[in-house]
């Protein structure tokens, strides 16, 4: 099995899905191990010596003020987690549980939190074993961190809280123990260490920002085979056009259309049978390109995030300094995962317009809602319904969450980010956007089949190709809801995308 060696610094978003989706394994470098060992001494030190040090020898929050001594330091440490397990709702799916466990043990990696060495491994045996802890979706403002949902993570650690392992839901005493991973006893700062941080937000939010990129891809390929189904002008995508407003998603998109289409015959130019398409054919460009820019921008952040060190206070071994600041404030990330949330809201608005435009015989030249018997059959009348309806779900969903704040823990914690919310958000999202293309996906083939399929471009060729060996034309009405899931199993495949880029080169 392939290994990722964590080094906290170095965690690209290709080893993140390498881990939390192919089962690759996990473990530390040398240089993270030393670092590691450096900060604990100092913690070590504090505790013997008594000083006053924020989260080592004192309470947390408001209780900041509250001396504990050393004897006390391990019941401290205990009782943060019990008392900040109050998660909520749903649990998260395994993936991003494997998610957050990799991105705290890289963050605890950079060696600037105190962690004793043998906590670290008792994640990553976790990891590596399979003990994925229950960890309810709900319940982090974003600040400090993702605090309730982590503390679930930790409770399984102690031999609390539950877990899965080999598929069977356990407490997490028998979960550890079914592993062979001995339990942890909590010492000063570990508690914290492991709470105080937005991988919660960031495991969900990476996920995303992956499955956003490819998707952002298959929306280019989809809405080709909608310009072939309209004989659409391809002028449009001309790259004089775009270089004379040279934002970069802009350029790919336009790029991937003409490489997508080139060679076929059901396009038109400027002219032949219209002198302009309507906006959501002509400014498939600026609206998908727009949002590849904002998916690229969430994945510059994330890139960040997941080597950052976020909890608090922070150690620097080289000059033995402990210093209290903000890192744990999901704010980067709120923004990012809000802006992801409107980048695919965008993809789905324009395909839903697209669909609309198939389907509608006074705007595509094409039967009544792509049915040969209209009337007594409804084609994909209701298809487009489901599709509006999921668009205007996601204008719901795409109000920012990290516009809203609340204030917590008596006020010390007065400004918070909303970071988790807004990535679950992101996500909700997307799986509907995913679903409208599929949508789109499934009315064009049947449109290009019904206006008389002629040779399609290199690319969309491929792609119709693939989509039929698993779903025929509909020239009766059939249960859609199944001709949907299927169009998203081809979505979630990624084959199509594998295969044209196999033939024609990366699609941007």
């Amino acid at each position: 099995m392939e290994k990722v060696l964590i080094d906290g610094n170095s965690l690209s978003l290709e080893q993140f899905i390498n881990v939390v989706r192919k089962g690759y394994k996990v473990g530390l470098t040398e240089d993270a191990i030393e670092r590691i060992e450096r900060s604990r001494a100092i913690v070590d030190d504090l505790v013997r010596e008594g000083k006053v040090v924020y989260g080592i020898t004192t309470g947390f929050g408001k209780f900041s003020d509250i001396t504990i001594n050393k004897e006390e330091t391990k019941a401290l440490q205990r009782n943060l987690i019990m008392s900040h397990a109050c998660g909520l709702g749903e649990e998260l799916d395994e993936e991003i549980v494997r998610g957050i466990i990799l991105l705290r043990i890289n963050a605890l990696a950079k060696g600037y939190s105190g962690v004793r060495l043998s906590t670290i491994n008792t994640l990553i045996d976790m990891l590596n074993k399979g003990v994925y802890p229950v960890i309810p979706e709900k319940g982090s403002l974003g600040a400090s961190g993702d605090l309730a949902p982590l503390s679930h993570m930790v409770l399984v650690m102690l031999g609390e809280g539950e877990a899965y392992f080999e598929g069977e839901l356990l407490p997490g005493k028998e979960a550890m123990d079914r592993a062979g991973i001995p339990i942890v006893e909590l010492t000063s700062k570990e508690g914290l260490a492991l709470i105080n941080g937005t991988q919660v937000m960031t495991s969900i939010g990476a996920l995303v920002v992956y499955d956003s990129l490819l998707l952002s891809k298959m929306a280019d390929v989809i809405a080709a085979l909608t310009v072939e189904a309209l004989n659409g002008i391809v002028d449009a995508f001309d790259e004089r056009i775009h270089k004379a407003r040279p934002h970069q998603g802009q350029i790919d998109t336009a790029k991937n259309l003409l490489k997508l289409l080139e060679g076929s015959e059901m396009i038109s130019r400027q002219g032949e049978i219209r002198v302009q398409d309507a906006y959501s054919l002509r400014c498939i460009p600026q609206v998908h390109g727009s949002s590849k820019d904002a998916i690229r921008y969430a994945k510059e952040k994330v890139d960040i995030e997941i080597n950052s060190a976020t909890d608090n206070p922070l150690i620097f071994s080289e000059s033995e300094s402990i210093i209290s600041g903000g890192n744990f404030h999901g704010q980067p990330m709120a923004l990012s995962f809000d802006f992801l949330g409107m980048a695919l809201s965008e993809l789905a608005n324009i395909s839903e317009r697209r669909l609309e435009r198939l389907v509608n015989p006074q705007l595509s030249n094409l039967p009544a809602f792509l049915t040969r018997e209209a009337g007594l059959n409804s084609g994909f009348m209701i298809v487009q319904y489901s599709a509006a309806s999921l668009v205007s779900e996601n204008k719901v969903l795409a109000h920012p969450a990290s516009v809203d704040s609340i204030p917590s823990s008596a006020n010390q914690e007065d400004h918070v980010s909303m970071g988790t919310i807004a990535a679950r958000k992101a996500r909700e999202i997307f799986n509907n956007t995913r679903k409208v293309l599929a949508m789109e996906l499934l009315a064009a083939c049947q449109a290009i089949d019904l206006r008389g399929k002629k040779k399609l471009g290199r690319g969309t060729e491929i792609a119709y190709s693939i989509f039929r060996e698993s779903l025929s034309p509909i020239w009766e009405d059939r249960i859609m809801h199944l001709e949907i899931s299927k169009s998203e199993e081809i979505l979630k495949s990624n084959r199509i995308i594998e295969s044209i880029e196999a033939e024609l080169g990366q699609l941007l």
